[in-house]
């Protein structure tokens, strides 16, 4: 008779924890440019032309890797139309709905405390010069 051991239960998701995979997906979504995305996409779907434009800065190059992360992770749904020239939107998931909310509440407190932020950083820097 052989005796069994209980197995092992996994232990849950702690972002502090280096190697948790959560890590890969708070980057993911608190990249620059995932925050923008997502941000964007709060508002209405894009087509892509148009979130480039909608989204200042964005390289082509960027802005596709993005995507195509994101809509890899479950927040972004790509809906390609089989049409002459081809037609591509992009929307959230419900979970990208979340996803963005969230990131897009620090994105406005960010904007609302950017004085505060940069009167820090010039009496650090003035202090440090002394």
């Amino acid at each position: 008779m052989s005796v069994s051991t209980p197995a092992a239960q996994p232990l849950p998701p702690n972002v502090m924890d280096a190697m948790c995979p959560s890590r890969q997906v708070l980057e993911h979504v608190t990249s620059r440019w995932g925050v923008l995305v997502l941000a964007a996409l709060l508002e209405r779907p894009y087509r892509f032309s148009e979130l480039r434009r909608f989204i200042g800065g964005v390289s082509e190059k960027m802005l596709a890797q993005t995507l195509q992360t994101l809509e890899r992770d479950g927040f972004v749904h790509r809906d390609a139309q089989p049409v002459i020239p081809p037609r591509v939107d992009y929307s959230l998931t419900a979970l990208g709905r979340e996803a963005a909310e969230q990131v897009w509440a620090l994105a406005r407190w960010t904007e609302r405390h950017v004085d505060d932020v940069r009167r820090a950083q010039e009496t650090y820097d003035e202090a440090r010069a002394s």
